[in-house]
């Protein structure tokens, strides 16, 4: 029964322009330290999961920088999406692939661009729901102890314990709660029982594909279609056929929301989604009036709580609080920290005015 990493790398990071493009990913840009985000999340993984093992589920364009990034991978490393469909068409593409390598797979999933602080107890709590999974026909997620009442992320009701593995309490998922307003979040948090949703998963792969069976089976059939033919020299066909096909889906409302025996394993590992720039700045080290950023030189004047990506320029503020400044060789980007998450509709406008350099 071996364990499988899946590493889910194929999305743009639009919310992370403009440095975030489709030449330049979020995962593969140092957003939160010295190293990529994908060469973060590949590093976290050493003793726990072995190159031979690890699948990066991206796309074609992609998969040269990654390769570049993750210079100890091979080519059968990476699993090839030929269009994106949300995480339950990943997820499932990379069961299937897990599968026909050992029928008995565990799968540990993982989005490639999230921020863990402690890697210590990180790898506890992923060997903790390992073993729960051998033993358990279970869908396992990781559950995130707050630290507030976050209102940018999901959130998991705990219910009842129901088992402990290396000192981690194991208790089946009451409910999902999708991202609340700040009165909801407030009221989550005092009650005690709710936990960030980090988007992590731990299952064997023949039990995700069942519960696909049950719930998604549109695509659990396409996905043994494509299986059949893994290593031939018609997957492609295949895989480009069938794959396209697919319903867009995440991994959340298709299967977990209304799956059998789901279960959380509560973490305390220094997590973050790190989902705009707004986050960054909240996780940045700041200067004495809040500013952030690898600035090559600030003067701020009556100027706090801004960030400020200009690793190239002296940037001067004046008069200016709670602003994002981006800037890379082509583009330049100004927003109120509260509208970090709109971001991503530059990228919408840009798409629409067919302005493909630009994103």
């Amino acid at each position: 029964m071996s364990v499988y990493g899946i590493l889910m790398a194929g999305g743009v990071g639009s919310r992370f322009w403009p440095r975030s493009r489709r030449r330049s990913p979020k995962q593969v840009l140092n957003i939160t330290g010295r190293t990529s985000m994908i060469q973060e999340t590949h590093q976290r993984l050493d003793g726990l999961i072995d190159d031979e093992n690890l699948m990066i589920v991206t796309t074609a364009d992609q998969q040269g920088m990654l390769s570049e990034q993750l210079p100890t991978l091979a080519s059968h490393n990476f699993i090839i999406e030929p269009f994106g469909r949300n995480t339950a068409p990943c997820i499932g593409l990379g069961a299937i692939h897990a599968m026909s390598r050992d029928p008995e797979a565990v799968m540990v999933v993982l989005p490639a661009d999230h921020l863990v602080r402690d890697v210590s107890a990180f790898q506890k709590v992923i060997r903790a729901a390992v073993d729960f999974v051998r033993e358990n026909d279970a869908l396992v997620t990781l559950g995130i102890t707050p630290t507030g009442p976050a209102t940018g992320y999901g959130y998991i009701q705990c219910g009842e314990q129901s088992g402990e593995k290396q000192g981690r309490a194991i208790h089946r998922v009451k409910s999902f709660a999708e991202k609340p307003d700040l009165p909801t979040a407030t009221r989550f948090l005092e009650s005690g029982d709710f936990l960030w949703n980090s988007g992590m998963f731990i299952w064997r792969a023949s039990t995700i594909l069942e519960e696909m069976n049950r719930q998604l089976p549109d695509i659990h059939e396409k996905l043994q279609d494509i299986r059949q033919v893994i290593d031939q020299e018609n997957y492609q066909e295949t895989l480009e056929r069938l794959y396209g096909s697919m319903k867009n889906i995440s991994i959340d409302y298709g299967v977990m929301q209304d799956a059998a025996n789901v279960y959380v394993i509560p973490a305390t590992i220094g997590w973050d989604d790190v989902g705009s720039w707004a986050t960054v700045h909240d996780i940045s080290e700041k200067d004495e009036n809040g500013n952030a950023g690898p600035f090559q030189q600030l003067i701020s004047i009556d100027s706090s709580n801004n960030y400020v990506y200009s690793p190239e320029k002296m940037v001067a503020l004046v008069g200016l609080e709670n602003l994002i400044v981006v800037e890379t060789d082509d583009a330049l980007l100004i927003c109120e920290r509260s509208r970090a998450q709109d971001v991503r509709d530059i990228v919408d406008r840009l798409k629409k005015n067919g302005n493909e350099q630009l994103y």
